[in-house]
């Protein structure tokens, strides 16, 4: 059955319309962010003002700070577990369990995140843990695990188990075998799962606006926190900004891990 879109002209404009009213606005947002004048609907000339009166403001490089740090960290911590959960359960011997170990490892992707969110504010007031940038970074590593773990699992999915055969048949050990042979094959997976867990983070507000605490404001709190006053360039400028960053990375992401990709 043949089920190309052209055949079906309805689709292809449907398609195009969701298209087009998904990506309007960020086109809308990113245009007026080089408006010189201070009016968000007429246009004045074209200016880079907006941008550098951004990098110049205090609370957005505080906010930016602070998006950036927990990120990395973020990223980093939960790419690492990703990658030893995705070598268990693909690599590691049956063992009871791993099913639902799967499922809970993917289960922040399947509810709402504002339960994600209230249920690690509940948990952090239970356990009397001051909310700030460490209940913050916890949050974060726990809700991007599953994103690193994806591309992970997917690359490691299509690396043939005997390559780490050949290796310890050539007296490797297991930590050599990994180190040496599955980690390199596997490092475009690991990259491109830190980078979407990176920028998961780096985007997040509901989970950050619940769990962050006074003086922990991130980027997208803070672009919040200003449209509530009024829309201005300025917070188009950092909302374009914002929006490159995250169209890079998962463009990024993709490339490294795309299928057909360097596969061994």
């Amino acid at each position: 059955m043949n089920l190309d879109i052209k055949h079906y002209p309805g689709a292809r404009t449907i398609t195009l319309l969701c298209l087009f009213v998904l990506y309007a606005p960020m086109v809308v947002i990113t245009l007026y962010s080089f408006n010189s004048l201070r009016s968000i609907t007429r246009w004045g000339g074209f200016t880079f003002d907006w941008y550098l009166k951004a990098f110049d403001n205090p609370a957005i490089q505080s906010a930016a700070f602070n998006s950036l740090s927990i990120a990395l960290c973020a990223s980093t911590l939960a790419t690492a577990i990703a990658l030893c959960a995705a070598m268990a359960l693909l690599r590691g011997h049956p063992f009871r369990g791993q099913t639902a170990l799967f499922g809970l490892i993917n289960l922040p992707l399947m509810i709402p995140e504002i339960v994600t969110a209230v249920a690690s504010l509940v948990f952090f007031i239970a356990i009397d843990l001051s909310l700030g940038l460490g209940t913050l970074l916890i949050a974060h590593t726990v809700f991007c695990i599953p994103f690193a773990y994806l591309p992970i699992s997917a690359r490691l999915k299509s690396i043939s188990r005997q390559y780490d055969e050949a290796a310890r048949d050539l007296y490797a050990s297991r930590w050599a075998s990994f180190r040496h042979v599955t980690l390199p094959l596997l490092m475009p997976g690991v990259m491109a799962g830190a980078m979407l867990a990176f920028i998961v983070s780096l985007d997040d507000f509901i989970v950050a606006n619940m769990v962050a605490g006074p003086g922990a404001s991130t980027l997208p709190m803070t672009i919040y926190s200003m449209a509530r006053i009024g829309f201005t360039p300025e917070i188009n400028a950092v909302s374009s900004l914002l929006l490159a960053t995250s169209t890079l990375f998962v463009a990024l992401s993709w490339l490294l891990n795309r299928p057909g990709r360097d596969r061994p």
